[in-house]
């Protein structure tokens, strides 16, 4: 029977959503994880839980033009997917990177669905973006383009309908400059976006949430073999906002981080990535804007590898090491990555990227038995913190880093035991990718079965 249930979604999906690859890999990855539930319980059938899932409630598509530095007109495509708001308001990040289409930022708003019902808070999923590029343009140009783009996104959302926050590409700089756009046309200061300026209706720890809860989510996994991160030799990829604040909680519970990337290649550092050389890494990103290449030059102790498609795997999870924390993007991990991680004794994997492991890649972390928290539950911290952020801006006030930081922590603890909790009650301990998955869904499912068929 659960057979059935997977083919026939399956079979749904690749005839209405062709050209849409990692849809397809997210989808069917829950898929299976909760057939058994979906055997167990005849009326989600009966009710079509999983047809309604995997089909938005709101694809919203629109041009953005604007004008460069140089008094060109361009031309961009922005996309808001609300996926599905069971639970709360659709909550999920905004994307400019060139990657960006509709089957993506599909795939990303279905994870998000999962994520934001395992952080115990009431969110939505939901996700959006534009294929416009930030890198190389000036202040001026990303402040025309947010702009641009918020002139159409600020009909759809709203505090209580749709809270976007950033992802790949959208950091502080675009918050603001989106968040202001936002202001002038509804003439409203309202929490709509998260990820604001502290000054601003922004939270503490928000910047550092998505990397601290995937360290925390480690600690948590490590607990129950009874050992800690001290002294663990860490993997870190991509060298953004969530592998920035990845390294620094690893060196904050004394763990080794050793690498760190960009788009052109990565760094590996014998003797560990230390604050200072995290401190340069900052400066070189946030604020100068520079290439990873740069860490090489300055410190002897590193080795700069440049990026070989040719390869066919990625050398920076060919090291000896314990842990590894992918925080690029997807897909960033093969098979063949996933066989060098094991064959070099790494035994923790905790996902700061979204769905950074190939469905091959992923049986082979599970046939291994190691500790690998997949990023909807290792990684939703960063969304766990957005909606810390929405209940300040509800409450109008701020609470102080150490209360948001406990709550943080309190929640990644709680996402760790349901991801504990549903691998066991189906057959399956120690299995985090079905416990996710099963924990996840079960919430949602219940809200769209008390709601009816809407």
């Amino acid at each position: 029977m659960s057979h059935s249930i997977v083919n026939e979604i399956k079979s749904i999906i690749e005839a209405r959503d062709p050209g849409q690859p990692e849809f397809h890999q997210a989808a069917m990855e829950v898929v299976e994880a909760i057939a058994p539930v979906i055997e167990k319980n005849p009326e989600m059938r009966k009710a079509r839980i999983l047809e309604r899932m995997v089909e938005p409630e709101r694809v919203i598509t629109f041009r953005v033009p604007w004008v460069d530095d140089r008094g060109n007109v361009q031309v961009n495509r922005g996309f808001r997917i609300e996926m599905n708001s069971a639970i709360g308001p659709y909550k999920g990040g905004l994307r400019f990177h060139p990657s960006v289409n509709l089957g993506v930022l599909k795939f990303l708003a279905f994870e998000q669905v999962f994520k934001n019902s395992l952080t115990t808070l009431p969110m939505g999923g939901g996700k959006g973006g534009s294929d416009f590029d930030p890198k190389g343009k000036t202040d001026n140009e990303v402040m025309k383009f947010c702009q641009a783009f918020m002139s159409e996104l600020f009909r759809h959302i709203g505090a209580d309908t749709d809270v976007p926050a950033g992802d790949i590409g959208v950091g502080g700089r675009e918050i603001g400059y989106m968040f202001g756009m936002y202001k002038k046309l509804k003439n409203e200061f309202t929490g709509v976006l998260t990820g604001k300026g502290i000054d601003w209706g922004g939270s503490l720890i928000r910047p550092e949430a998505t990397g601290y809860g995937a360290v925390y989510f480690a600690q948590e996994m490590l607990a129950t073999r009874g050992q800690s991160l001290s002294g663990k030799r860490c993997l870190v990829s991509a060298s953004g906002n969530v592998a920035q604040y990845t390294i620094e909680k690893l060196l904050q519970l004394g763990a080794i981080p050793l690498t760190a990337s960009d788009s052109d290649g990565y760094i590996y550092d014998e003797q560990g990535i230390d604050r200072d050389k995290l401190a340069f890494i900052m400066d070189l990103k946030n604020v100068r804007r520079g290439r990873m290449k740069e860490y090489a030059d300055k410190y002897r102790s590193a080795t700069y590898i440049a990026i070989d498609s040719s390869k066919g795997f990625n050398p920076l999870w060919n090291h000896k090491a314990d842990c590894a924390f992918p925080s690029a993007t997807q897909n960033e991990i093969n098979e063949k990555d996933a066989q060098n991680l094991v064959k070099n004794g790494v035994f923790v994997i905790s996902e700061g990227a979204n769905m950074p492991s190939t469905p091959e890649a992923v049986r082979i972390f599970t046939d291994s038995k190691l500790l690998y928290g997949p990023g909807k539950a290792a990684n939703a911290g960063g969304v766990a913190t957005s909606g810390l952020e929405m209940s300040q801006n509800s409450l109008r006030m701020s609470w102080s880093r150490e209360e948001v930081d406990n709550k943080l922590k309190w929640i990644m603890k709680s996402i760790h035991q349901s991801c504990v909790d549903a691998s066991k009650e189906y057959g399956q301990p120690g299995n985090y990718v079905i416990g996710a998955n099963i924990a996840g869904f079960m919430k949602v499912a219940r809200a769209m079965m008390s709601h009816g068929v809407v």
